[in-house]
């Protein structure tokens, strides 16, 4: 394995490689964020009504559901690390495998969602409301599908003849997650309950 892909612990920090690696790309992945909830908060000072308006069609629910969600995969993801730090292999795939399940249910609830607004014929174009919706929320649906795929992959692993016992891998993985889950935590507010006073 190359040095740049080594998760052995970098002299002068006493990180593993991969773990340092991931912590600089989640502080630009904040900077990228923050970008987004910045413009939109300018935007939404000077079209309160227009953003008023378009937040009202919006599902709270839905949204609240899939709070509850990533916050239960989060919990899953930890406890899914503990487990495997342990030696509890079949506890590790237990909490992993729901960890999975829950970015699944994430996904289909957020489906739902634009399907609905879809049909109501609310689309990124609608307005500027929208638009920062859309991408907003989809630019964080593409990290969550980024974050379940290497997860599929140590799950499948686990259940292979070797197994899977790369716990500094799967807690690197695990600090993406809580990243994913961090930023929704934001989205949901900011998106679904914060309305411009009348």
């Amino acid at each position: 394995m190359s040095s740049g892909l080594s998760l052995a612990h970098e002299p002068v920090t006493k990180v593993p490689h991969g773990k340092l690696a991931m912590w600089i790309f989640l502080a630009s992945e904040i900077m990228f964020f923050t970008g987004f909830f910045g413009a939109f908060i300018v935007l939404r000072n000077s079209n309160l009504e227009l953003f008023s308006h378009s937040a009202a069609e919006l599902t709270k629910g839905l949204a609240l559901l899939n709070t509850f969600i990533l916050i239960g995969s989060s919990l899953t993801m930890a406890l899914s690390i503990l487990n495997l730090e342990k030696g509890n292999t079949g506890k590790f795939k237990l909490f992993l495998g729901l960890t999975i399940l829950c970015g699944f249910g994430f996904l289909i609830v957020k489906t739902i969602e634009y399907s609905t607004k879809f049909n109501h014929h609310i689309f990124p174009w609608t307005n500027v409301f929208f638009s920062f919706y859309f991408l907003m929320t989809g630019f964080h649906a593409i990290h969550v599908i980024a974050g379940m795929i290497p997860m599929t992959y140590m799950f499948i692993k686990a259940f292979t003849k070797k197994g899977y016992n790369h716990p500094v891998k799967v807690e690197t993985l695990g600090l993406y997650w809580h990243f994913v889950d961090l930023v929704w935590i934001f989205l949901f507010p900011v998106l679904y309950l914060i309305f411009p006073a009348h």
